[in-house]
């Protein structure tokens, strides 16, 4: 069964409808607690599920798609519970349910089945054997939920207080804008990799010419939108960057080193690559510059 690309789809989906089912519960059961701690809750225990099942699977990329399906089923249950729809929250809704159907897509896109995992885990586990299940739990598994979560806040602010005002409309074009670079800069990717299948060359065509990441770059401005939006109707909650701020650390401190460390290894004139092309933004630096 774990050969089979059909059947991992459908065992993760069984998982993450579970999970959406014990998140609820947990939801629920917590009427007394504030809002943003019973999601916390929730968002919680719905990774520790999946943890399970991918322990049990002996995969850690079962929890690839929690990030990018926790947000959708959040804001769209959150808006369901508040009983409320206008224009700004409708904005929201259809800014995140873009982007989390493009990666979801993208995940389900390079899904090959549940014998595969991704190149990030085989490393942890090769280098850490007896650590590892340490490692998928809190790394693999909490941490992302963590900053999915903070991520997550300035939406939820934002759907119990909405406005639609010129700052709402700045933080939607700026998701969209977001979302819309990722979805180019995987077709270009895919496109390249099926015409280059077997050859450790680097991609230097459309978008990735200008930016060695720019599938992190819409990621990363994914949720500076969300925040904009906030600050559209709560200005006052302005420490809620956090959220972002730590999704662009995660970026810039772990995903973009691995992801440049592992190319430099496999793939032929990396290093000419760096010293040409920014690591996010999409303009070229002097030579003797700093890369950013």
């Amino acid at each position: 069964m774990k050969q089979s690309r059909i059947a991992g789809f459908a065992v993760i989906t069984v998982i993450y409808a579970i999970a959406v089912w014990i998140g609820v519960t947990i939801f629920r059961v917590l009427p007394e607690a504030h809002i943003i701690w019973r999601i916390l809750a929730g968002d919680i225990c719905a990774t520790i599920f999946v943890y399970l099942t991918e322990a049990a699977l002996q995969n850690a990329s079962v929890y690839d798609p929690y990030w990018s399906v926790a947000p959708v089923v959040i804001y769209t249950g959150i808006t369901l519970y508040f009983g409320a729809m206008d224009m700004g929250i409708f904005l929201i809704l259809l800014a995140v349910w873009y982007w989390g159907v493009r990666l979801t897509c993208n995940w389900a896109y390079t899904f090959k089945n549940l014998s595969t995992q991704d190149w990030r885990y085989d490393g942890f586990k090769r280098k850490y054997p007896r650590a590892f299940q340490i490692i998928s739990f809190f790394g693999i598994n909490i941490f992302p939920t963590l900053v999915v979560y903070l991520c997550l806040l300035p939406g939820v602010v934002f759907i119990e207080e909405s406005a639609l005002n010129a700052l709402t409309v700045l933080g939607f074009m700026v998701c969209i804008a977001a979302t819309t670079l990722q979805l180019i800069a995987d077709v270009q990717m895919h496109r390249f990799r099926r015409r280059n299948a077997g050859q450790n060359l680097i991609i230097r065509d459309g978008l990735w010419k200008h930016s060695r990441h720019p599938n992190y770059l819409g990621e990363i401005l994914m949720w500076w939108g969300v925040y904009i939006m906030l600050l559209s109707s709560s200005p006052g909650l302005w420490f809620l960057c956090v959220g972002p701020l730590v999704n662009t650390l995660m970026f810039l401190i772990v995903s973009i080193p691995m992801a440049d460390k592992r190319n430099r290894g496999k793939r032929l004139g990396f290093d000419e690559y760096v010293r040409e092309t920014n690591s996010l933004l999409p303009f070229r630096v002097k030579k003797g510059d700093n890369q950013c």
